[in-house]
């Protein structure tokens, strides 16, 4: 005999009479991760202005490159042209970059050297205009005086701040209604839109630029963050750079050949390589082909989380806000993002002039980048 009593479908479709089960849980799916501030870290100290300043120097430049193509003889010429005249002085045994031949410098006349052809035993060798010119280190006359003083001057570098905000208002009777899965609305909101101001601090320290003009701001114009790619100038290469290892795909060629870049240009101390998903799966497929299983193996592991090279050991960090077309190769102790004092991401509480709460998230933050030529760039790679 079927069952003619109540059961919980007896009222349809619409079920009035019965409790709701709803999850006490809220889901959140978008992202909102910041992995490069998290491996970079709270700064030591704080930004004291809406411009922020740095010292930086560099040692007197001990290469050059010859700016000469009119040679009568490339192989015994003792007089030729270079790019920076003021970089050597007269007893400098220099070497052209590729060449076992050893030359001294006997006379500077601006941007003209005259030298000694073969000096040392060595035997000459034909010159090329663009040669690199590695300057050895100068042989001194005994009991001679003292040589012209030289030295480099220091250069003040800086960056503006930026203003994060993000407005909060809940009305008097949101807040005194229960709600499932929280117990303040406003407090929620908050949460929320804090989520959304560090992700969007994150983004900016890797993508973003300055207005062209009045980049201190006015009351037309915003003032913003030079980000990190912007930055960068002196080891930027793209796919396709003349001497750049071929193809459009991240390998261990162009990593090692911007690190060795970067070593050779600096003394910077690459330590992070920031990409996005799809340059960190090509990375992971570094040791692909050479990734062994035994037979009791369960696990399939095909992640490269430190990249250990001749030139440092690089953390890989994995960031949604890289250009899929990019790759970042940092030196994380010279970068830090900085708060303006006391604007670190705080809530401030404002009038209400109606029936509800209101208030606004507010934070002020700069990126200090030192020696960009410590810090490389690899770009046009294929994201697909």
């Amino acid at each position: 005999m079927a069952f003619t009593g109540k059961a919980t479908y007896s009222a349809g479709t619409t079920l009035p009479e019965l409790a709701e089960d709803v999850s006490d849980l809220i889901g959140l799916i978008s992202p909102y991760e910041t992995p490069l501030l998290d491996a970079l870290g709270d700064p030591m100290r704080e930004a004291a202005s809406t411009h922020h300043e740095w010292l930086e120097d560099e040692l007197l430049p001990n290469k050059d490159a010859i700016n000469d193509s009119t040679y009568t003889d490339p192989a015994a010429d003792t007089q030729f042209v270079v790019d920076n005249g003021s970089r050597f002085r007269v007893g400098d045994q220099i070497q052209v970059e590729g060449s076992e031949e050893l030359m001294l410098v006997t006379a500077v006349s601006t941007n003209t050297l005259t030298v000694v052809r073969g000096y040392a035993g060595t035997t000459p060798e034909a010159l090329a205009d663009n040669k690199v010119i590695n300057i050895l280190g100068n042989a001194a006359l005994e009991g001679a005086d003292k040589p012209d003083v030289r030295f480099t001057n220091r250069v003040r570098c800086g960056n503006y701040t930026q203003i994060f905000t993000a407005a909060v208002e809940v009305s008097g009777t949101d807040m005194a209604a229960s709600h499932l899965g929280l117990a303040d609305e406003m407090d929620y909101q908050k949460q929320e839109r804090l989520r959304e101001l560090l992700r969007d601090l994150e983004n900016s320290v890797i993508n973003g630029g300055q207005p062209a003009g009045n980049p201190e701001g006015s009351g037309s114009v915003r003032r913003s963050i030079k980000g990190i790619i912007k930055h960068l100038s002196t080891n930027v290469f793209h796919t396709g750079d003349s001497g750049f290892p071929s193809g459009t795909d991240l390998d261990e060629a162009k990593i090692n050949y911007v690190l060795r870049k970067v070593w050779e240009n600096s003394g910077g101390n690459v330590d992070l390589i920031v990409v996005g998903g799809f340059q960190k799966r090509r990375i992971n497929a570094f040791c692909a082909d050479s990734r062994t299983y035994a037979a009791a193996d369960t696990t399939f592991t095909n992640m490269i989380s430190v990249y250990e090279s001749d030139f440092g050991v690089c953390r890989i960090v994995t960031t949604r806000w890289v250009p899929q077309d990019a790759a970042l190769l940092l030196d994380s102790s010279r970068i830090g993002v900085l708060p303006l004092a006391g604007r670190s991401f705080y809530f401030k509480p404002l009038a209400s002039s109606g029936d509800y709460e209101c208030g606004e998230l507010i934070g002020e933050y700069t990126l200090e980048l030192r020696n960009q030529a410590a810090h490389g760039l690899i770009r046009d790679l294929s994201a697909s």
